[in-house]
Order: structure tokens, then sequence, then C-alpha cells
């Protein structure tokens, strides 16, 4: 097919370089540097989607990314992007796109008859159609959500790459636009370092759309002398095909670059996209505006377009998208497209809603080249069928439309409403907009941060203006970075004389909007101005509760199109001016991102970084199968030929009790602390008491938080007077961590305290059972094991198989045991030494699964699962570790009257009727058999395990007023109907006297 509506000469393609591409099944050619839209428009195609709600045919708007209706789906299978905007798609050799939303075609969309039953599916609809009856709920959302949405997410992995990385520099420029480029210019020029962030393959901005001159030449010779300049300078960056998307604190600026999306799918290698954490010292936003459209009947008609957007589909693409145009706009930039047009050739009339001709430069241009301009007059609907034909025009004075003037046949309708700052990243940034009457717009408030806005984004329009004070900022910007400013040359650019701008939101008001055609305020979610005054009317005044009753400003496009129009029109529904009605929260992300950059790397086995102990090759080799806690991977048991993980547990535990047995604890959280104030800061986090604890001591504590529940546990060492380790449970290391760093540095900052995460430095391995000692004597000889010399909970310094070591005679299983901490980079060979030395006794590595075992029939608790976030020391029956003398974290808490209540759920012991029963970890516990669906609910079930040692079943759970329901028999319902009874218990099941811990 021939490109019937490409200019012979001009633009910026590339004509020596044709490209092929299909879109809906039909092959199409393009030149190199089109986009998939400018393509289509060339080729004659106007009609490229169906619209979300109504399946009305929609055609290209804009030519950038507020692109609302040109949504299309990129390519297939693993390299399938769903919902790309043909304005932003660079055209490459085999390209395929299909249109969203329609079934089977666009063309012959079943959802079209959607039109015929319009009036009935206006906004909120679906809240009160599909109330009754209530059954046929899951049908209705089987077909509402087949009937709604755009693309089809990929059903295939994604076959490329995506990586992140960081960056720092002292002034971060985003735009690459005359205001982007003259600032960066500016601060480059006195050696920041500079970045510079432009969405576009190219720089210039809105000079690649227009005829402008600086200097007296063209200005994109200007462009071009200064981006030389900028790409010979070493400290500056330039990030091409790069969009700022999120504004952070402390200016921290999040960036997204397309590396590959231009090139064909055969040929893209390496990274795809590569997400930028940029840190500035500085930012300056030449972000620019969007043209706003206008609101008047079958505005939505493909061939209505953004006057903005024609014009750089002339100067950019040599696309002529019409040949009879009519350009309807309320402020004196509208004329810059009937002037293109008419360069271009085709017929134009400039309908203007302003009274008298406007004096500005671009309107008397105009009417010297012959353009036909009809003052005091608007367009109050568009007609046609699968592209605009014709338009309504009627008259127009002090903002009341008049008498019908005719009907203008025309193949194009250009719309310009005036221009509104693209001010996302500001309010990201945390800055306020403010409505400025005269440009009719919201601009910039007070910066919240180290950032300026320059140009369009700033509310000033013209090219001049714009540049000049973006050399200020660029100036402005590397001084308060600290550097020596070097002023570059001021750009000669011609003034523009304006006519003030006439807001016009809504063509008719109230009456044609709820009575005539449709007249679409967000396009892309089928939003119509009736709508808007409907949510008014049925009580949503707040511009959010509208947003989200109407849908106004969700989607791709997020609003950047219709939402000023909405929030206008809901004012005057509300009988309010735009600032009291105010505007909807611009959030991240700008413009959509691929969930791809987002995860980089970190996929799969990725996700989560895996840690290993340092003896973990030894586990492999030796058959052990491993279970996830936290990132670490843990032991869990080391079956033998035959064994299941119960037969393997069964052996493991009988023979920690009877011999001795070896466990990987290295996964323990270590925080090394030091300092004076290091015994202090124990004592306000511990809920016993910690300043008289001796030198070569070891203690269990119990930490709370600030409401008084169990937060973690473990045991603290005293190395030297000094010097503290604390141990943490696995999973909670860097949860406490944080805790202790938030206390030191917002309530305590004064405390003389320094920690340390070391939990990657030291191998910890659980000596443990009868034989423990022996093992340990046979590689350590100078520690003297004896029990007067080495008691319970003490710690000493010695060489364990010729690595200096902290050995602790510490126990979570009630044995005899000793745990051996030795630098990482030995713990291999401190292991296998440790399991040659226990050869005689028949030493047994044992798992996770095994040690959890042995603490329950000790009845030692997890934090975590055997609590909740709501479980008191009272609670769990270790109220002798709440110190009355002092003062601790969550002290107070425990005397408010639901803590310290009765029937609260405490911890106790469990055993089933039947040994041999093991009940269901997470079972709900009631009084006592119950006929019937319910039963109240005394507790649950936190631990429970077959005892080898007991030759019974043993569980532990929390039950309302437990500790004194001993000798009780309570019911368990099973999800089978079963009930099962038990008999509540202590929760230490043996050895209760502890005597084997402290055996001699």
């Amino acid at each position: 097919m021939s490109q019937k509506d490409r200019l012979a000469n001009g633009g910026r393609i590339n004509r020596a370089i044709a490209l092929s591409f299909t879109f809906n099944g039909v092959k199409y050619q393009g030149y190199q540097g089109d986009t998939l839209a400018s393509a289509l428009l060339a080729n004659g195609v106007h009609f490229v989607a169906r619209s979300w709600k109504y399946h009305r045919p929609r055609g290209i708007v804009t030519a950038g990314v507020e692109e609302p209706n040109a949504v299309v789906q990129l390519e297939t299978g693993a390299y399938t992007v769903p919902n790309a905007r043909a304005t932003e798609v660079e055209l490459y050799q085999g390209l395929v796109a299909t249109s969203v939303n329609a079934k089977p075609s666009i063309e012959k969309d079943r959802m079209a008859i959607n039109q015929k039953f319009a009036r009935f599916i206006p906004a909120g609809f679906y809240y009160k159609t599909f109330m009754w009856p209530r059954k046929f709920w899951p049908k209705y959302e089987e077909v509402i959500r087949d009937a709604a949405g755009l693309g089809k997410a990929p059903e295939q992995l994604d076959a490329d790459r995506y990586d992140k990385c960081f960056a720092h520099c002292d002034v971060l420029v985003v735009g690459g636009g005359p205001t982007g480029i003259a600032a960066a210019h500016a601060a480059a020029l006195s050696g920041a370092r500079v970045t510079l962030v432009d969405d576009q393959p190219e720089l210039g901005g809105s000079l690649l759309s227009c005829r402008a001159e600086i200097d007296g030449k063209p200005a994109l010779q200007w462009v071009q002398k200064i981006e030389d300049e900028l790409r010979q300078m070493p400290d500056v960056k330039i990030l091409c095909r790069s969009t700022a998307f999120g504004y952070q604190d402390h200016n921290l600026v999040t960036v997204t670059q397309r590396l590959t999306e231009h090139l064909p799918v055969s040929q893209r290698k390496g990274t795809r996209e590569l997400m930028w954490k940029i840190r500035a010292k500085r930012v300056i936003l030449a972000t620019g505006a969007h043209e706003r459209p206008i609101v008047f009947g079958n505005n939505d008609l493909p061939g209505v377009m953004l006057a903005s957007a024609v014009s750089t589909y002339l100067h950019r693409y040599a696309v002529l998208p019409g040949r009879n145009a009519v350009v309807f706009t309320n402020n004196d930039d509208g004329y810059q497209c009937a002037l293109d047009l008419k360069a271009a050739g085709a017929q134009v009339t400039v309908i203007d809603p302003r009274a008298g001709e406007s004096k500005g430069t671009l309107p008397a241009l105009a009417r010297r080249y012959g353009v036909k301009v009809m003052n005091g007059a608007v367009v109050t609907a568009a007609h046609g069928k699968l592209r605009v034909a014709a338009v309504d025009v009627a008259s127009y004075t002090n903002g009341q439309v008049g008498a019908q003037q005719g009907e203008l046949p025309c193949d194009l309708l250009a719309m310009s409403g005036g221009w509104s700052p693209v001010l996302h990243l500001f309010a990201q940034s945390g800055g306020k907009a403010h409505w400025h009457d005269d440009k009719a717009c919201f601009v910039p408030g007070k910066a919240m941060q180290a950032e300026t806005s320059v140009g369009a984004c700033a509310g000033d329009f013209t090219l001049a203006r714009g540049i000049r004070f973006a050399v200020d900022a660029g100036v402005e910007a590397a001084r308060a970075a600290g550097h020596i400013v070097a002023r570059p040359n001021p750009v000669q650019v011609a003034e523009l004389t304006e006519a003030k701008i006439e807001p016009l939101w809504l063509v008719g008001g109230r009456q044609l909007a709820t009575r005539g055609p449709k007249q679409f305020v967000d396009f892309q979610n089928d939003v119509s101005a009736a709508d808007i005054f409907l949510a008014a009317r049925e009580g949503f005044e707040s511009v959010e509760h509208v947003k989200r009753y109407t849908a106004m400003g969700f989607g791709t496009d997020q609003g950047k199109l219709g939402n000023i129009n909405g929030m206008a029109i809901l004012a005057q529904a509300l009988g309010k001016t735009i600032p009291e009605t105010g505007t909807t929260t611009f959030r991240p992300n700008y413009t959509p991102v691929t969930f791809g950059t987002f995860a980089g790397r970190e996929l799969g086995e990725f996700l989560d970084p895996v840690r290993k102990t340092a003896v973990h090759e030894w586990h492999v080799e030796n058959g052990a199968a491993f279970e996830d806690v936290g990132n670490w991977k843990r032991p869990w048991y080391y079956p033998k030929a035959g064994e299941d993980m119960h037969a393997a547990v069964a052996r493991e535990s009988l023979a920690v009790r009877t011999s001795v047995g070896i466990l990987d604890a290295s996964t323990l959280g270590k925080i090394d602390i030091q300092g004076p104030d290091s015994a202090k800061l124990l004592n306000w986090v511990y809920t016993n008491p910690w300043t008289k604890l001796e030198v070569g001591k070891c203690r269990y504590g119990l930490m709370l938080d600030e409401n008084g529940m169990i937060f973690d546990d473990g045991v603290t060492v005293r190395l030297a007077d000094q010097h503290y380790m604390m141990t943490t449970t696995t999973g909670g290391a860097a949860r406490v961590l944080t805790w202790l760093e938030r206390w030191l540095q917002t309530e305590w900052p004064d405390m003389r305290v320094r920690l340390a995460s070391v939990t990657d430095h030291w191998a910890t391995f659980a000596v443990v059972g009868p034989n423990s000692r022996k093992v340990l004597q046979k590689v350590c000889h100078d520690i003297d094991f004896a029990n007067a010399a080495f008691p319970f909970m003490s710690y000493r310094d010695g060489t364990v198989a010729g690595a200096a070591s902290r050995v602790m005679r510490i126990s979570f299983s009630g044995e005899l045991a000793y745990e051996v901490n030795v630098p990482a980079n030995v713990g291999r060979a401190v292991w296998e030494a440790l399991m040659a030395a226990g050869a005689e006794f028949d030493i047994t590595p044992y798992g996770t699964e095994t040690m959890h075992v042995l603490r329950a029939e000790k009845g030692y608790i997890i934090v975590g699962q055997d609590t909740d976030g709501s479980m008191t020391p009272y609670d769990l029956g270790m109220g002798g570790l709440v110190a009355k003398s002092k003062d601790f974290l969550g002290k107070r808490s425990l005397t408010r009257s639901d803590t310290a209540k009765a029937g609260r759920k405490q911890l106790v012991g469990l055993l089933a009727d039947d040994p041999s029963f093991v009940i269901p970890e997470g079972s709900q516990i009631v009084a006592g058999p119950f006929q019937g669906e319910t039963a109240p609910m005394l507790g649950h079930v936190t631990s429970s395990y077959y005892s080898p040692i007991l030759k019974r079943s043993i569980a532990m759970a929390v039950v309302k007023g437990g500790l004194d329901k001993m000798g009780e028999t309570v019911t368990i319902p099973l999800a089978s109907g079963k009930q099962i009874a038990a008999k509540v218990t202590s929760s230490v099941f043996y050895d209760s006297e502890g005597a084997r811990q402290h055996v001699e």
C-alpha cells in the first residue's frame, strides 16, 4: 500500500531506509525515524482502536506519551508487549502490532453494540446493575472481565534481560527540549557533573516539530551545536530514550532507559531496559506541557487530533493527516497548526471562540497567508462514521453557544484548548501546584526539594522566555552544587506577541453534555462530561471521589489529556472555582514501566538472595534435605537410605539424647555491641537485668515491643567490660538490628553504643548430648571443660581444631551442650574436625526438624511460631524474666487492663489421648466435644511433634486461661470431621528439673 499521506519532502525520517510492518494483519511501509503512529497516518490509517466501554471507533489524537487511544499489542509470544502507545513505538523492520479490546477485529467488533445502549451504561452503572441476584455475581464478573481491559498479558516467560544501575550527579536535568538543553549546557560550563534525561531518541523536544529560529539560524542547528559541546564534556551524561518516571525523597529520581526496543526482535541483544536511580544535588525539571483537547460532541472521532500533534506529524514525520482541515482553538498557539497545514497544501479554517481578531503574532500571520478565520464561533459537534467528515459550527458570545452557523466538511479537526504544564515529577517531589488564571492552567508552586521547574512545565510557554529562565536555573544549580559559574552567551530568539487565552472547557454546558452527542473528557476510559455531572448530582464532590466513580484519569495515560478539563467541568457542576475543586494526585509512574525493569535480574532463584553457611557444601555432600529460613538454606534433616523424614528425625533425636549430635547454627543472628553504655542499652531492651552480668557469662533475654508483646529472644554473652555479642532468632536478625538502631538514633542518641551485624563473620556449631564434652576435649586443649571451671551459661576463649574460638555452654535442647563459634572461613575445617573427634561416639549431624523436636520436649519457644505478636511474657509462663526493679521497653504496657486481664491465651502443653496421633499445627481448640458446625474457640496448636524419647506425640498450644486448666481435657476438631481429645499439661515434657544440661 502506498504512503498516500506522506509529503514528498521534509521531516526527520530517513527515506533511504524503508521499513515494512504489519498492523492488524495488513502489511504497510514506513521509514526509519517513523513511529508506528506516524507510519499508520502516512498510510492513511486513522481508525486504529475501539474505546474501552462503548467500543466507539477511535483514532490517533496525539504524537507523544499522552496518547489515550492508539494503544496496541506489540509482537507475540515471549516478546509481546501489551498496551504500548503507537505514538511512542519507534518503527523497525518486521514490527507486528494489533489493536486491543476488539473481537474479532476492530472493523467487526462484537462489543460495538454497546454504542446503542450507551445511555444505559453511564459512569458507575456496574455498581448499580450487578447487585442482584447475588448468586449471579461470579457469572457477571466473568463477562465483565472478558469485556473490560486493554491488551493481554504475556503467557510466556519474558525472553529479555533487564538491569539496574545507580548514579550521582551535581545537576540532573529532566527534559531534552530547548529549555532542558539550555539549562544543562549552562550548568555543565561550570564543570558540574550533569545528567540530561529525555524520553525521545534525539534531543530537541518541541523544536523537532516546528521551524523556529535561534540566533538567526534554524533552531535544530543550535540544538546540534549544544549537544556536540555537551557530549565532549567528560562530566556530562546524556540519556536518550529514557523516561524519568518517579521523583522520591532526597532528590532521588528513577529513570527507565530503553536500550533495544527500537530494534527488530531478532537483533535485540543484551539488556532491554535499564533502570537508573539517580541521586542529584539539584534537579531541573524541563518536562514541557501537554496540549489540552476541547470537550464537544463526538470529539473522539478518528481524525480529531491535537493541533500540536498535527504540527509534529507535518514537521517531524512529513505526514499530512488531512487535506481539508478545521482548527478549533481558544489560544494563539492553535494558529501555528493552521500555518503548518496551509504550508503543506491543505485547506484550513480556524474556529476561534474569542470575539474579534487576535492581535497576536501567529493569528496575524495566518490571516496574511489566507487562512480563513471564524472568530466568536465554536465547534459544537463532529460528524462521521470511521473518520471525521464534517463539524457543526455555532456562534459563541460571553461564554454562551448561540445560533448554528452551518456545517463545515473536513477530514481533519485539530483542536487546541490551551496547555497543561507537566507537573507530575514536581508533585511527586512534594510540591503543590497552584492555579494561574491568566494562563488557565496549574503551575508549580514552592519547591519542596532542591528542584527548579523551567520552560513550559513552569508555565512559560514562549521559547524566548523559557530559554532565558532555563539558563538562569542551570547557572544557579551549578552554583548551589559548589561550582564556579561560567555563564554562556545569551541566545537570540524572536519574541512572539500572544493574545490572552479564553478558557473553554466544555462547549454548550450541561444541556449539550446530557442531551447531545457524547462529549468526551477522558478518551481512554470513555468518561464524558455527562458522567461528571452525574457524579456531582449523586453526591460526589471530591475530585478524587469523582475520579474513582467515573474512572477519569485511570489507565495508561493517567489523565494527562482529560483531567484538567474534568476538574473544570466538576467545578462548574458544583458551582466552585477550579482552585477550590483541586487536582487529583500525581503518582508514579509518569508513564507505564515494565515489570521487568523493576525486577531487573532479581528473578527466579535470584528473587531473594540465597544465604548459605560455611558448611553448606558439606551438608549437600552428605545428603541433607534443606528448608528455607529467612534467606538461609538450613539443613532440615539428613536421611539415610530408606529413611523418610520421620525416621531420620527419630534417629537424630535419639542420638542427641543418648550420645552426641552436631547442628550447624551459623544462621543465628549475631549482633556485636560495643561501647560504655552497652549494658545500659541491654537493660532497656530486655525484660531482665543486665548491668551485673559478669564478663565470661551468658544470659537469656526476652525483648518486647512498645505494646509489651514478645518481639524476639536470644542469648547474649559479655565478652569484655564494654563488649557484648547478642544472638537473635535466624529470621529476626535484621529486624532486631533495625529495632535497636531505631531507638539509638531517635530516642537515645546520647548512648555511647555501636552495633554491627556479624552473623556472616562466625560459623556456629552446637555440639549437643551426654558425650559433647568428650568430643570437644579431643580438639580443644586450652579450655578446662570441668563443670566447676566451665559452668552452664558461660563462655571461654580457646582454640578448637587449631582455630581461635569462642565456646559457649548453652543449650536449646536441655542436654549438656556447647556452641562453638569460629571465623566463617575456617568453618568447614572445624566442622570436619568435630565430626572426626565424635566418630567414636557415633556423632550425628541433625537438622532443624530435630532441633524443633528437642526444644519442644523441653518447652522452649520459637518466637513467631509459639508467639504471634499478641503474647506477653506472662502469657508464656515466663514472668520470672520480667524485672520488677528496672524499667524497660514495653514494661508499662504489661499493666494495661487488656494485657493484665484474666482469660488471656497462655502457653501450655497438650498430650493427645491417642499417643500415636500428632495433632496438626494450627488446629483450633474447643472446650469439649460438640455437636453442630461451630463452638467457641479456646486457642490453637502452635507446635506439634512426635517425641522419640517419650515415644508419644507432644504439642504446645496457646489456650485462654490455659495455666488454670492443667489436667483438663480439651477437644481439637479436625478438617475431616473427627474430634481429638487432649489433656492440658505443662509445656515442659522432658527433664522438667533441668538436670541434664547441668550434668557433671
